[in-house]
């Protein structure tokens, strides 16, 4: 008895403790509470037994009263607070109380590739009846192991996130669903191959088509970190998690442009709410599809009822993502409503056949396609509407007709005419070259041609504003190489922004790269009217907004346009530093989209110029961040579909987009001078403890680790993007 008393004084203390924690130590005089309890926890031999049993009855109905109380006035940076306590159930509570049985692949505990990383195969058990069903499962997660140093909080080294990669493909061999545990303030931010944005990258470019049944549950999902396993078919998210851009310390410190220090604690609790970051906000925008009750300030570690909702709840879910590919919609309505319950009514068999598995990847690229279109700022007029969706259904069918058709045919006779031709004798050659000539004659005989001279002979007009100036500028490495101080009008004009003597790249203008890299006059530009918003309402970003939209002309960051280079036709987008850094948000992202789209409708090579990207743009929210599987899907279904995508990174270029639809491009190259890469340094230092060398973000040391394919010199931009076009891609190009 004395031991079981005992042991509840330590629970009592722990909650004392937890709430203090969430709270604050003013909070209904708790901080008295904990020092009352730990003077009789401490001195626990000193007591009468009865006089223990008593308090421990009072205090307990008592904090059950402060945690109703708190559990009233929760505010969003307290939730933060809540999914980031040391006293929160993790993935390895889950792993024994939600699971049957398990065992961990890749290693345990500090013998890991990454512990921050835990990858298991396990058995989860339902009940029919009087019957048991057992389905086998992978366990893919963060486990943040609160005490365990060595598992850096949950955050992902870039080969933790490459281990995830290989056991979900090798779910994807066996045939069997995945369930993704996120709870991770953010990827650890380091380039070491295979570097933290590319591997975040590779992930999502995969998981885009999995072909098993997928399942996320939330608890704390930081930004790509969360993205990196979180590409799923249903997202479950716990009651008590946040799931955010950025951290709210993050955030206020770009709000209050610190370098250095921590951000005071009002302007935390502001960007917390600012965010929208928690289960109920991310419901209500569709970022998430369900919110798992827990109880009051939180499910913790002995929170074994939470444990046994939680499982239902995955079974559920995997059920309904297995119903969807099947038949009778009607009749999978009734079936989910009816699987509600700790005893199910039936069991559903988790494998898929082909049929199915196309039907998967068809509504996981639908469900994305949606997601945040209800954010998009942009003309809604019935005629607009209608006039866009009869043009895209008349270019579908028009590409379907000449390409699939049309051109299919011609490529079977040709085939065979240079099958009858080269394999014909001197017999033969009387009844071939007629024939050959009446074909020529009725398609046109076509001459490859390479247009070389055009970009040659191309004389362009544009002259940047940065020209105008009578003055010379000092290179920056001028003291390393000996560069000679050089005139302004030449180095911005025949220089191209160029150092004649290192080859050190002065930023440009992004109109420059517009009028000196395509052909004249070729650039059209399109989805012009779809604007950066503020769907989140955060507070002073509609000023910034207006104050971007003045200063630039423009309503995004990002330029969608039809363009020829040489003569050949492609479709391009182009991040730009002049608006807002060139981070992404909802507008940003749908225009990538329908860009991406209308090439892999009208064959067409696809071009993203980065001019700068700064990331996702925090203020607005998860919007924000999930356009990061909303494009990469639009990439991998465009590369499938044969399309070459083609990614020319400058300046700088960093976080979200790198680590998503940019880098997962099959060919990506950089500019001299270009900085690439995940976390800028003092997100590193931060993180890491560590200061980072000048040149670790640098375009060499880039294409060491082998995240592009080359460096490019901006003054040989044009020929070298006309080389590609003619030299890269597939046969499925229009002019292949």
């Amino acid at each position: 008895m004395k031991i079981a008393l005992h042991k509840n004084l330590k629970n009592l203390l722990d909650t004392a403790i937890y709430i203090k924690d969430i709270k604050g130590e003013n909070f209904l005089n708790i901080d008295s509470l904990i020092e009352r309890i730990s003077e009789i926890y401490e001195n626990f031999y000193n007591y009468e037994e009865s006089y223990i049993e008593k308090f421990v009855k009072e205090t307990s109905a008592h904090l059950n009263y402060i945690i109703d109380e708190a559990e009233k006035t929760l505010t969003p940076y307290e939730i933060v607070k809540i999914a980031r306590h040391p006293q929160r159930f993790t993935l390895q509570d889950i792993l024994e109380n939600v699971y049957d049985s398990y065992m961990e692949l890749g290693g345990e505990g500090e013998l890991n590739i990454d512990p921050a990383i835990v990858c298991a195969k396990a058995m989860i058990v339902r009940k029919v009846g009087h019957d048991l069903y057992f389905h086998q499962v992978m366990v893919i997660g963060h486990e943040k192991g609160h005490g365990e140093e060595f598992r850096q909080g949950g955050s992902a080294k870039p080969w933790g996130n490459e281990k995830a990669l290989r056991y979900m493909k090798m779910a994807e061999t066996e045939g069997i669903p995945i369930h993704f545990f996120i709870f991770t303030p953010g990827a650890y931010p380091i380039e070491d191959y295979p570097g933290a944005a590319q591997q975040i990258a590779r992930n999502l470019y995969y998981m885009a088509k999995l072909k098993v049944p997928t399942v996320a549950f939330i608890s704390e999902g930081g930004s790509g970190g969360a993205e990196a396993i979180g590409l799923t078919d249903i997202r479950l998210m716990a009651e008590k998690g946040y799931y955010s851009v950025i951290s709210p310390e993050g955030a206020a410190a770009i709000e209050a442009k610190l370098k250095e220090g921590r951000p005071p604690r009002e302007l935390v609790e502001k960007c917390a709410k600012a965010l929208k970051l928690t289960a109920r906000d991310n419901l209500k925008f569709g970022t998430i599809d369900k919110i798992i009750p827990e109880p009051p300030l939180g499910a913790r570690k002995k929170d074994y009822e939470f444990f046994k909702r939680l499982k239902i709840e995955l079974i559920r879910a995997t059920d309904e993502v297995v119903l969807q590919t099947r038949s009778m919609k009607f009749l999978r309505k009734y079936a989910m409503a009816k699987q509600d319950t700790e005893d199910f009514k039936y069991f559903v068999n988790w494998d898929l056949d082909e049929d199915e598995i196309e039907i998967l990847i068809e509504n996981r690229y639908k469900k994305y396609r949606k997601m945040t279109q209800w954010a998009i700022t942009e003309p809604k007029s019935i005629f607009k509407q209608v006039f866009s969706f009869g043009h895209n259904i008349g270019l579908k069918i028009k590409n379907e007709f000449k390409y699939k058709i049309l051109k299919q045919g011609h490529k079977s006779f040709k085939k065979f005419l240079d099958e009858l031709t080269s394999e014909s004798s001197l017999l033969l050659k009387p009844v071939s070259d007629p024939v050959k000539s009446v074909y020529n004659l009725i398609v046109g005989k076509k001459i490859p041609k390479v247009p070389t001279q055009i970009l040659e002979e191309e004389i362009f007009t544009y002259v940047s504003p940065l020209a105008l100036e009578d003055k010379t500028v000092t290179c920056p490495q001028a003291e390393k190489y000996g560069c000679p101080d050089i005139w302004v009008p030449d180095l911005y004009g025949e220089f191209c922004g160029v150092c004649p003597n290192c080859g050190y790249h002065f930023p440009l203008e992004y109109k420059w790269y517009l009028n000196n890299i395509f052909d004249k006059g070729s650039v059209k530009f399109f989805n012009d009217d779809i604007a950066s918003g503020n769907p989140l309402e955060y507070e002073g970003y509609a000023e910034k907004l207006k104050i971007a939209r003045k200063k630039t002309g423009l309503k995004s960051a990002l330029l969608s346009f039809e363009v020829k280079i040489g003569g050949i036709s492609l479709i391009a987008v182009m991040l730009l530093a002049e608006f807002r850094q060139g981070t992404v948000g909802v507008a940003e992202g749908e225009k990538f989209i329908r860009a991406i789209e209308l090439a892999k409708i009208t064959r067409r090579p696809f071009l993203a110029l980065v001019h700068t990207t700064g990331g996702i743009r925090i203020h607005e929210g998860t919007l924000g961040v999930v356009q990061m599987p909303r494009c990469t899907m639009a990439v991998r279904d465009y590369v499938d579909a044969g399309g070459l995508y083609i990614v020319v990174y400058d300046n700088n270029s960093y976080a979200g987009p790198v680590a998503s639809f940019l880098g997962s491009a099959p060919y990506q190259f950089a500019l001299k001078s270009t900085r690439l890469g995940f976390a800028g340094p003092r997100v590193i230092r931060e993180t890491t403890g560590q200061d980072i060398p000048p040149d670790y973000h640098s375009a060499e040391n880039a294409l060491k680790r082998g995240h592009i394919q080359g460096i490019w010199d901006r003054r040989e931009l044009r020929k070298k993007l006309f080389t590609a076009l003619l030299t890269m891609g597939g046969k499925n190009l229009y002019y292949r």
